[in-house]
């Protein structure tokens, strides 16, 4: 089992930057990814981003693209999520997840097949 902490969250005007960190302890080892799913208010858990953890291979919805930048630090057991450009739209609960197992580029979308989750933490837009 992994245990997962997200910090960084806050309120940032639109255009502004933020970086979410997730810092993981236990058996890390044992999971093949770590991302980064959200949910704005009155809407369902969306995926943001993956990166598998032992080896290179990150994944963006379509919206971040560009924007966002998902990176891990083996040292600190940590993955960080950096927010640049940030929009109204970006407002949500953002939760850190691990996955045991490799999924395609469909399966990794749905929350039901994360294995882990932190508590989440919020990031507010203002316009």
């Amino acid at each position: 089992q992994v245990q997962l902490v997200e910090s960084g969250g806050g309120l940032v005007r639109t255009g502004g930057s933020l970086r979410l960190s997730c810092a993981a302890s236990g058996r890390i080892d044992n999971y093949y990814a770590l991302g980064w799913f959200r949910q704005p208010p009155g809407k369902e858990r969306e995926f943001v981003a993956r990166t598998a953890w032992s080896e290179d291979g990150t994944y963006y919805t379509d919206s971040v693209k560009g924007r966002f930048t998902i990176s891990r630090d083996y040292a600190r057991n940590t993955i960080y999520l950096q927010m640049n450009s940030l929009k109204p739209e970006d407002t949500a609960v953002y939760y850190c997840a691990a996955d045991r197992f490799y999924r395609d580029s469909v399966s990794i979308l749905a929350a039901r097949n994360w294995d882990s989750w932190g508590q989440g933490t919020q990031v507010t837009v203002s316009s």
